[in-house]
């Protein structure tokens, strides 16, 4: 396969991740985007790494996907919350941080 079969579905997962991100008001939704965000980087990571037959693409890939788990972590704690103090996922309703 060519590298600019690779470099289209990524651009295409980071288009949609991007487009979800701005339209998306469920929390669950905006972090399964970010995902695709993140997915995409790992897939120019592999497909650049691999045409130049140098393994750090496949290092720096696995290190974004520790970074996402973190961020999946995190932001699903803070979408529980959200959860419980508002009884809703909608993220056009937090406009009043609690201290």
């Amino acid at each position: 396969m060519y590298l600019n079969q690779f470099l289209f579905l990524a651009a295409v997962l980071f288009a949609i991740g991007v487009y979800g991100v701005l339209a998306r008001k469920n929390g669950v939704m905006v972090l399964m985007s970010i995902e695709l965000i993140l997915n995409a980087v790992n897939i120019n990571l592999v497909a650049f790494g691999t045409q130049q037959h140098n393994p750090i693409g496949a290092v720096f890939a696995l290190f974004v996907i520790a970074v996402a788990a973190a961020e999946v972590g995190v932001g699903l704690a803070l979408v529980l919350m959200l959860f419980r103090n508002r009884r809703s996922i909608d993220i056009d309703e937090i406009d009043l941080m609690k201290g």
